[in-house]
């Protein structure tokens, strides 16, 4: 029998109305938007579910989508359903930390709350970041590493799909270069900053510092690192992972790539969207992919039992 793996999305797939249903009609889902409230200081159910320009600011959208993501987690896990493994994207990895059990909740959303400032406040003038479309890796790694300042790899998401950030400038000498080399598209992302760049390395300190109060406990359920791409065995590694995650490349495809390898045959993208689902198919087809974002969804799961 095969493996199930847990997965939490990042940043992008955040909507007002996100676990809106959870919240009205599970009672452990309500008190998870509640300890985000109490944990960040914000009305995060609000912020989630009422008509607001913040929700698309990072250092609200953070908070708001990873208390969505925990509300669908702990609805899953009262029905009886664990993963063998679990992962995120970037922000999601927070959720894949409150699944493993190697952070509270509370811990989880009070650290999550200071990423998303710290992130803010450490966006340079002139960031950005580019989706590139249908290039092989290797040649954008290339162009990458041979253009003048600052632009490096930000997310490997699957074949096909690469996503680079950066200078402005320099993100734009780069598409350049990629489209004369065959790129089909080269996408700019509406974000607020070159994230995932050593750009923000500064809000990573500041993260680290954080980090220094909160408890890390046993590794309940094993979970892949972004900047690894590989199995924290070592609880002592967390802090640093997580500082490191903010400035670095985020390794999802090699991720998921790992746990099929291991012997996980089903995933569970659990959070707003299906864009980690997307992403699947182009690594693997043959992989047994369900989605919940609404609480009908968990049906899907009884197969799971």
């Amino acid at each position: 029998m095969g493996k199930t793996a847990f997965m939490f999305p990042g940043q992008g797939a955040q909507y007002v109305g996100m676990g809106k249903d959870f919240y009205e009609q599970i009672p452990v889902c309500k008190e998870i938007f509640e300890l985000a409230g109490k944990a960040s200081g914000l009305d995060v159910a609000a912020l989630c579910f009422e008509e607001n320009e913040q929700i698309n600011i990072t250092e609200y959208t953070q908070i708001a989508m990873l208390a969505a993501e925990v509300a669908m987690l702990k609805a899953i896990e009262e029905k009886g359903i664990k993963p063998d493994v679990t992962a995120g994207l970037s922000l999601g990895e927070y959720g894949a930390l409150a699944a493993s059990g190697v952070m509270s909740p509370e811990d989880v959303f009070r650290i999550v709350r200071k990423r998303g400032i710290y992130m803010q406040e450490a966006v340079p003038q002139g960031g950005a970041m580019v989706a590139v479309l249908g290039l092989d890796t290797a040649v954008i790694e290339k162009i990458c590493e041979e253009t003048p300042g600052m632009v490096t790899i930000a997310n490997y998401n699957c074949p096909g799909q690469i996503v680079i950030t950066g200078e402005e400038g320099a993100a734009q000498a780069a598409v350049e270069k990629l489209t004369a080399a065959g790129a089909k598209r080269c996408v700019p992302l509406k974000v607020s900053g070159p994230f995932h760049s050593p750009l923000l390395t500064g809000a990573g300190e500041k993260l680290a510092k954080e980090l220094e109060d909160v408890e890390i406990h046993e590794i309940q359920i094993p979970y892949l690192a972004n900047v690894t791409a590989d199995y924290v065995t070592d609880q002592t590694q967390v802090k640093s992972l997580l500082e490191k995650q903010v400035s670095s490349s985020v390794k999802w495809q090699q991720t998921v790539e790992r746990m099929i390898a291991d012997g996980v045959d089903t995933f569970v993208e659990i959070g707003p969207g299906k864009t980690l689902s997307g992403f699947m198919r182009k690594i693997n087809k043959e992989m047994k992919v369900y989605n919940v974002e609404k609480v009908e969804d968990l049906e899907k799961l009884n197969v799971l039992l």
